[in-house]
C-alpha cells in the first residue's frame, strides 16, 4: 500500500485513524504547493486531484477519507473505530455525516481559501458566511457532547477523528473555540491527549514544512 499524504485536515484524518489502528503504511508527501496534486500521473490516481488517495496493494486506489478509512477498519477490524455490531457501526456513520456536513465543509473554508489551490478558492464574504455556519454547528455539537465523553458515548470512533482534525484545523486559521462550548472543549482536550493526535500532528507538520506553507 502507499498512502498519498499531504498537508491539511483531510490527509490528517487517515493519519491519525492509522495511529489508532498501529498500522505503518508507506507514504509519499505531496507538495501541494507546487500544484504536483494536479499531475496526469495523479490525476489518473484521483481525477479530483484531492488528498490523501490511498493505492492498494493490487494497485487500485481510494479516494475520499472516510472511505480510505472504511477499508482500512476492513482490513483491521481491531481496535474497532466504525463498531463491532450494525447498531454501532450506523451510530458511527450517523455521526461521521453530520461531522462531514456541519463541520468539516463550513470550517474548510472560513479562511477564504482552499488548501487544493486558486482552483477552490472561497471569496471573502463567503467565507465570513462560513465563520458564521460553522460557529452555530459547533454550538449544537457542544450542546450534545454535554451528556457524553464521545460522539458515540463511550466509545471512541472515526466520527470523533473526522471532527476532531477539522477542529484542530479551524483553530489553526483563526475559527477559535469559544469560551460558551465548555462540553467540546472537554471533548477537545480529551481527544488532543490521545497519542494518535500529537503522531498524526507531527506527520502534518512535516508536510507543510514540504509545502513551503510554514
Amino acid at each position: 500500500m502507499m498512502l498519498y499524504d499531504a498537508a491539511g485536515p483531510n490527509p490528517r484524518v487517515v493519519r491519525m485513524y492509522l495511529a489508532e489502528k498501529g498500522l505503518g503504511v508507506p507514504t509519499h508527501v505531496m507538495v501541494l504547493g507546487t500544484g504536483e496534486n494536479w499531475t496526469p500521473a495523479y490525476l489518473a490516481r484521483n481525477p479530483l486531484g484531492q488528498v490523501p488517495v490511498l493505492e492498494t496493494d493490487d494497485g487500485s486506489c481510494i479516494s475520499e477519507t472516510t472511505a480510505i478509512c472504511e477499508y482500512l477498519e476492513e482490513l483491521r477490524p481491531e481496535p474497532p473505530l466504525i463498531g463491532r455490531s450494525a447498531e454501532e457501526r450506523g451510530e458511527t456513520r450517523m455521526w461521521t455525516r453530520r461531522v462531514d456536513l456541519m463541520v468539516c465543509e463550513p470550517v474548510i473554508y472560513t479562511h477564504g481559501f482552499s488548501p487544493f489551490g486558486a482552483r477552490r478558492a472561497t471569496k471573502p464574504q463567503a467565507a465570513k458566511a462560513m465563520r458564521a455556519i460553522a460557529h452555530e454547528n459547533l454550538t449544537w455539537f457542544d450542546s450534545q457532547l454535554a451528556d457524553r465523553r464521545f460522539l458515540c458515548g463511550e466509545r471512541f470512533s472515526l466520527a470523533d477523528i473526522l471532527l476532531y482534525a477539522f477542529l484542530d484545523y479551524g483553530i489553526s486559521v483563526g475559527q477559535g473555540l469559544s469560551p460558551d462550548w465548555t462540553a467540546l472543549t472537554a471533548w477537545y482536550e480529551r481527544t488532543s491527549a490521545r497519542p494518535s493526535a500529537a503522531a498524526s500532528l507531527e506527520s502534518r507538520v512535516d508536510s507543510m514544512a514540504l509545502s513551503g506553507t510554514v
